[in-house]
């Protein structure tokens, strides 16, 4: 949420009602159109969390406005809270940014000692953001550029096994994403189902993995094969690779939600950042 409703949230503890309703409390959130506002314990505690460490007013830790860091520019706000929020930082997308923007934004996370990544950024930003921050590093294939000046520690294990070399630029973005989220990532290339003996090899590899992202396009069968043979969470990404009838990725899309392979989630085509995402939150969700 954004504006003048999120500033209430900081305080919505203060009038938190005794009246409970399963795993949810309900709030009243005054200057809320409506009144009633149903959040989750974990949030409750979150937003509790963010007011006690706040270190100037309640209402800052919606704001953004901590230890003096500018969070609000004409064209972005910077989200500082996310990590205390959902486990992970504030992400960056780059395409429709121009350079300086996306310079003024990656500065001012740098400022505030938060790690930057970028992505879906050209490499005409990317080579303008490098000469201002020599420590940037840049996935051309991927479209990722990130900055990492503070250690991200690593836990779990992720395999992203990618159907094809071809699949590889959404599977590393998928692998980055993770990585800077906090995880253990590992890429498979090359094990598609045309020559299935290349997957059975490394069965034993993805059975002992927390996670598993498929990465396919042609028919998308990658992740309906997996899912069927590891006891562990297997994300699918559709990829737009393939012939006229492959529609530039909704094919697979459509395998992929349409598995008899219970349990599978399904993220959008090409979208290696948000299973590399999904991923983490499983990683974070077992391993704290």
């Amino acid at each position: 949420m954004v504006g003048a409703n999120t500033a209430n949230m900081a305080v919505a503890t203060t009038n938190v009602s005794a009246k409970t309703d399963g795993c949810y409390v309900h709030c009243f959130i005054p200057g809320i159109s409506h009144p009633w506002l149903e959040l989750a314990s974990n949030q409750i505690d979150i937003i509790c969390h963010m007011k006690r460490n706040s270190k100037t007013n309640p209402n800052s830790c919606c704001h953004g406005e901590n230890d003096g860091h500018k969070s609000h520019f004409d064209f972005a706000r910077i989200d500082w809270e996310r990590e205390a929020r959902c486990g992970f930082p504030e992400f960056v997308y780059g395409e429709g940014k121009n350079k300086e923007q996306l310079e003024t934004i990656v500065a001012s996370m740098l400022d505030r000692g938060i790690n930057a990544f970028v992505t879906r950024i050209n490499t005409e930003s990317a080579n303008f953001l490098k000469t201002r921050f020599s420590d940037a590093e840049h996935f051309c294939e991927s479209r990722i550029l990130r900055i990492i000046r503070k250690k991200i520690p690593q836990k779990g294990k992720i395999i992203i096994a990618a159907a094809g070399t071809t699949d590889l630029p959404v599977a590393n973005e998928a692998k980055l994403t993770a990585e800077f989220c906090g995880c253990k990532a590992e890429l498979v290339a090359d094990i598609g189902i045309a020559g299935i003996h290349r997957l059975f090899s490394e069965l034993d590899k993805l059975s002992k993995a927390d996670a598993v992202i498929a990465v396919a396009g042609m028919e998308g069968a990658l992740p309906s094969v997996i899912g069927g043979l590891v006891p562990c969470p297997v994300i699918a990404v559709p990829t737009s690779i393939g012939y006229g009838t492959s529609l530039k990725g909704l094919t697979a899309l459509f395998a992929m939600l349409n598995s008899c392979s219970s349990g599978i989630t399904v993220v959008n085509i090409d979208n290696g950042f948000g299973a590399g995402c999904a991923a983490a939150r499983i990683i974070k969700s077992k391993y704290g």
